[in-house]
């Protein structure tokens, strides 16, 4: 049965993630990953080693209670998140990198659709906000992520990249006073920091397919 729900979650991922690749390469997503493309600068990169250091310590320490290591894509035989397209079903065969490398291609071109969703939903108006509603939106941004079967400490932990992105947003607004351009900056600090997540998943991913990790 959990072979089963694994391939079924895998198809569905798969299927979602080709939807957005073509949206990311047409019209007006074509339009924004453009934008946000051209809006990176060396200060959305330097800062998302320190913050994924920053996430990573969190993850652990909380790893450590019991029944927060427990993720629901795990649980069913999977590996890290379905993104990443591993599970125990494909170790020690060939599909072991092809699925992640396709699932990881096909996630690139829209890093920025997905970061910018998520910015309009965890950081949008949060100039108005008092620092309890801003606290919570934080929390949620990280809870959010179990969804898509992250275990609950390194859900918790990403909250820590929560309060990076909204000091981001916040900061923008402050000098700009305009919403939109604080959202784009978040959305680019926000798909910069997973791109740099992306691209050592595919590098590690390549290294699996010539042995070398």
């Amino acid at each position: 049965m959990e072979t089963v729900l694994t391939y079924v979650v895998l198809a569905v991922v798969g299927v979602r993630l080709l939807t957005a690749a073509r949206l990311a390469l047409t019209g007006r997503g074509r339009a924004t990953v453009v934008e946000v493309a051209r809006r990176v600068r060396w200060s959305h990169v330097w800062p998302v080693p320190l913050v994924l250091t920053a996430v990573a310590t969190v993850a652990t320490l909380f790893w450590a209670v019991p029944g927060l290591d427990w993720g629901w894509w795990t649980a069913i035989g999977g590996q890290g998140n379905p993104i990443a397209g591993t599970t125990d079903r494909t170790t020690g065969t060939v599909w072991e990198w092809i699925i992640p490398l396709a699932f990881l291609l096909l996630v690139l071109p829209a890093l920025p659709l997905f970061a910018l969703a998520e910015e309009r939903m965890f950081r949008q108006g949060a100039e108005q906000w008092a620092f309890t509603r801003r606290a919570r939106k934080v929390l949620a941004f990280g809870l959010v992520h179990l969804i898509i079967g992250i275990p609950i400490a390194v859900a918790l932990a990403l909250s820590v990249g929560g309060v990076y992105f909204m000091n981001i947003y916040l900061r923008r607004f402050r000098s700009t006073g305009d919403p939109r351009e604080a959202v784009m900056e978040s959305t680019t600090a926000h798909a910069t920091y997973n791109a740099f997540i992306l691209t050592t998943g595919l590098v590690l991913v390549v290294l699996s397919a010539f042995g070398v990790a």
